[in-house]
């Protein structure tokens, strides 16, 4: 393996942060509902902010798969959107540091790339990495946002309920990265919030302060979700009104609830629609699409 240490810069002018907690939110996958990227976005344009360790993109990327966007203006390029994966340093609401992990998610060189993260944590001290999903899943948004959690012990994540036994998924840059630290005897854990499947390609906010709820609670930072949460408001009562308005999508949504509450109540039930008469993720975000252009020209944020 070429040497990790050349796929980053650290800021050598960074400054003492003790033992600071690392949130580690990559562009990837899968991001139901946006809730990765509006968490993300909520703790950069919230707090105070700076990079303290960049990426050498050049060599992680492939542009063609996700080429950045360039300004074109009259009669020349203006502007080009340069991807940038850095670790920022982020100061909560009563001061404490943490770092936060955010840009594309690598193409490529994986293993190179945690075994870099990896060097940067030990450099700055981390305690315990947080990795943030988002996942569509066959729940209702009438009830509470249901999370997996998982991590490098059992300790980690004490209290949770598993959700699944075993299940084989894609793999992440992220998820590698906690596999690896487990492996390495480092703490690092992972929470994936269940968005409902009809809403998966529109903004849930909800979901998006359920994730950082969970960081809260397993960091112990202060992280007011105020905007967050008035935001996810908003988005209920519109879907509430939507549904209300198709009361073939309504009959669905009773029927996800009915699935939701017998699968918490321990009987035998699932919530992976295998055994209902119920639409696909496509068959009802399609009629919940055209109803939201039959009522207004603007979706719900």
């Amino acid at each position: 393996m070429l040497d990790p240490s050349e796929l980053f810069e650290l800021d050598p002018d960074r400054p003492e942060m003790g033992r600071p907690v690392l949130i580690q939110a990559l562009d990837g996958f899968i991001d139901a509902g946006g809730a990765k990227r509006l968490a993300r976005e909520h703790l950069l344009e919230t707090y105070d902010s700076h990079v303290v360790a960049t990426f050498d993109v050049d060599q992680l990327l492939d542009y063609r798969a996700r080429r950045p966007t360039m300004l074109f203006v009259e009669d020349h390029w203006e502007s080009y959107d340069d991807p940038q994966l850095a670790v920022h340093l982020v100061s909560d609401a009563v001061g404490t540091p943490f770092l936060l992990l955010a840009g594309p998610e690598p193409d490529v060189q994986w293993e190179r790339f945690t075994a870099a993260v990896k060097m940067v944590i030990d450099r700055l001290g981390v305690r315990l990495t947080i990795g943030l999903n988002a996942i569509p899943m066959g729940v209702p948004h009438t009830r509470p946002t249901g999370v997996i959690a998982h991590g490098s012990r059992k300790e980690l994540v004490a209290g949770y309920e598993p959700w699944v036994n075993a299940v084989q998924v894609p793999g992440t840059a992220g998820h590698l990265l906690e596999y690896r630290l487990g492996e390495a005897g480092y703490d690092a854990v992972g929470f994936a919030v269940h968005v409902p499947h009809y809403v998966a390609q529109t903004e849930y906010p909800g979901a998006a302060a359920a994730l950082l709820a969970e960081v809260s609670k397993a960091s112990g930072l202060a992280l007011p979700l105020d905007s967050l949460l008035e935001a996810a408001s908003t988005t209920r009562a519109a879907l509430d009104e939507q549904v209300a308005g198709a009361p073939e999508v309504a009959a669905v949504v009773q029927a996800l609830e009915s699935q939701y509450d017998a699968f918490i109540a321990g009987r035998d039930s699932t919530l992976l629609l295998e055994n209902a008469d119920l639409p696909t993720a496509d068959e009802l975000g399609a009629e919940l699409e055209r109803f939201l252009a039959e009522q207004s020209q603007d979706p719900p944020q």
